[in-house]
């Protein structure tokens, strides 16, 4: 069995593209907004990093599920917005 063939087998289908999308975009998205916002509220002092993990437990889901409503939406406000033809 070749490497390509068992990465193959580890990848998802291409049906699984949005959710995929929505779990890279949410964990990212969540993390950083955690790190901002609880130092912004509270500092960044010695529990710091707890409270960013503290936080990050209920933004994760909240942000996850929030990109799968919002993307087909988003999606649509860019096909309104932008020319389809390249301007080259």
């Amino acid at each position: 069995m070749t490497s390509s063939t068992t990465t193959r087998r580890l990848k998802l289908g291409v049906r699984a593209t949005p959710y995929v999308f929505a779990f890279y975009m949410s964990a990212i998205m969540a993390m950083l907004m955690c790190f901002v916002i609880t130092a912004a509220n509270g500092g960044i002092g010695e529990h710091y990093l707890t409270n960013v993990l503290k936080a990050y437990q209920l933004a994760m889901p909240v942000a996850f599920v929030c990109v799968l409503v919002v993307r087909p939406i988003v999606l649509k406000l860019v096909a309104w917005t932008v020319h389809p033809h390249s301007d080259n």
